[in-house]
């Protein structure tokens, strides 16, 4: 069924107020969680919703659950025997729609797990793609047939607005991650100019050599610097 033109408008203010609390969440971990609580609250027949991701093509994991027991329980199925409805919609196309658990063929062995846990029907969305990394939505109901057509209609939208949060998230922890390496290697030159009389190139330069001979990364050899007053000369275990 087509969302009308009075839903369309609640739809669009709903998914605009999404925008803005996602982007006030403090962190990577809390818009996750921010996106599944808001996808129960925003999708016709979702009571529970998950992000799943698989990093470089390589094992899924779930990132975030508006319930880890059932959702947890669930995505470990389709880990288990390497079929379900996320996997498709990770590798193979954007929605996958699973409207009867107990009646389902395209994965029996994760559909019969499922059923066992109390899942009647599930909705899958392909969220991000970013390099290698792939991420999905997925939304969860006891009942059968519990998502329609305007289920993914809204869906599809509400997808695209939490990829769009889910980057920016991890894109700001990116940058502090960098900033917070840049300021400890300056506390490390602080040092070491201070100490032998340096200039700022040639303590960069100690550090340098310190991570090469030592084989340890450059901001592991600053933190340790700053930390211990000590200039690593070993291989650290």
């Amino acid at each position: 069924m087509a969302v009308g033109s009075e839903e369309s408008g609640e739809l669009a203010s709903r998914l605009g107020d999404l925008a803005r609390y996602l982007q006030d969440q403090k962190g990577v971990e809390d818009t996750l969680q921010g996106i599944v609580d808001a996808a129960v609250d925003t999708v016709p027949g979702a009571r529970y919703a998950g992000l799943s991701v698989v990093r470089g093509r390589g094992s899924m994991s779930t990132v975030a659950a508006s319930d880890d027991d059932l959702v947890g329980k669930v995505d470990q199925a389709q880990i288990d025997f390497g079929q379900g409805p996320c996997l498709d919609a990770l590798y193979d196309r954007n929605t996958v729609s699973l409207p009867d658990m107990a009646q389902e063929r395209r994965w029996p062995e994760f559909a019969t797990r499922a059923a066992e846990l109390g899942v009647g029907s599930m909705l899958s969305f392909q969220l991000y793609i970013t390099s290698d990394d792939l991420g999905a939505l997925n939304l969860y109901s006891h009942d059968t047939n519990a998502f329609t057509d305007q289920s993914e209609q809204v869906g599809l939208l509400f997808a695209a607005h939490a990829a769009v949060a889910m980057a920016d998230a991890q894109k700001i922890a990116g940058l502090s991650h960098a900033i917070d390496n840049r300021d400890l290697i300056g506390q490390a030159k602080g040092i070491l100019m201070e100490r032998h009389r340096l200039t700022g190139d040639q303590a960069f330069n100690v550090l340098v050599r310190a991570s090469q001979q030592t084989n340890t990364k450059l901001v592991h050899v600053a933190a340790y610097l700053v930390g211990s007053g000590e200039l690593i000369t070993e291989p650290r275990r």
